[in-house]
């Protein structure tokens, strides 16, 4: 995985010689900045801007007011500006870097985003499926509360098979409660998406890295990972978590399993992750 970035970037490794690479940097030049067909698998959770321009803040938007959050525009996170067109440019720099031969991409959408910009991956990839994520817990909303997001599977224009036809289109994993990052994501869901479409030493990009649950699922995966974030906070927490993950084994952002006691993932079918 060679990569050359003129931005400020954290470099790990582990497991004899794989690579982790962080970058803070606007996630249409982050992806500018990487060669044709250098990544295997995109897994990914954009910062969308559809949903919360449409709701109030503290009712169903964002609990607490955003100057309480600790940055600069006074928000968790800067969003993404999902317009069409910044949107058509994402998705066309995302099948410029996958593979042809392995690319699997792995898009998250709220309720909005999916009807709003999901017909768009059409224009550019495959289409397989759309997986159902049951939080199990529900969240806020105006009519009927939120228990689910949607994943966009798709292909670089290949037939690749996912590791096993007998997956379910729907996953069961907790939402993070009480998160220390807004929006984190349990690993799980990433370990869903790279246990079914990842091989060892592929390499993971995530352009919205966040907390870092994508990083830290590859890592789990014995794989490459490269992801970018336009916020400094999220690159340093990702990086001190990923550090950490590395030398202690341990995740300190989430320090129970989501996965349900009564259920088996997929992953406890055949080989289990790299813990």
């Amino acid at each position: 995985m060679d990569v050359s970035l003129s931005t400020e970037t954290r470099h790990f490794s582990y497991g004899g010689g794989r690579r982790i690479h962080i970058v803070q940097e606007d996630c249409i030049r982050f992806l500018q900045l990487l060669d044709d067909a250098s990544v295997d698998v995109i897994v990914t959770d954009p910062a969308y801007s559809g949903m919360n321009s449409q709701l109030q803040l503290g009712h169903g938007r964002i609990v607490g007011q955003y100057k309480d959050k600790g940055t600069a525009e006074g928000k968790w996170f800067t969003e993404f500006e999902d317009s069409e067109e910044n949107y058509v440019r994402f998705l066309k720099e995302c099948r410029r870097v996958l593979k042809k031969e392995t690319g699997h991409l792995y898009i998250m959408f709220d309720s909005f985003s999916l009807l709003s910009l999901g017909h768009l991956v059409r224009l550019y990839f495959d289409v397989k499926n759309v997986i159902t994520w049951d939080k199990v817990n529900m969240g806020m909303g105006h009519y009927f509360r939120r228990r689910h997001e949607f994943i966009i599977f798709a292909t670089n224009g290949n037939n690749r098979n996912i590791r096993h036809r007998s997956f379910p289109d729907v996953w069961r994993f907790k939402r993070i409660h009480n998160a220390r990052y807004p929006t984190q994501k349990p690993v799980e869901l990433f370990q869903a998406m790279l246990y079914a479409s990842a091989q060892e030493n592929f390499t993971v990009c995530d352009p919205f890295v966040g907390s870092g649950s994508s990083a830290i699922a590859a890592i789990k995966h014995n794989c490459h990972f490269i992801g970018c974030d336009i916020s400094r906070k999220a690159v340093d927490t990702s990086a001190e978590r990923i550090a950490h993950h590395i030398k202690y084994g341990q995740d300190p952002l989430q320090t129970k399993p989501a996965s349900l006691p009564e259920e088996k993932v997929f992953w406890e079918r055949g080989r289990k992750p790299r813990k």
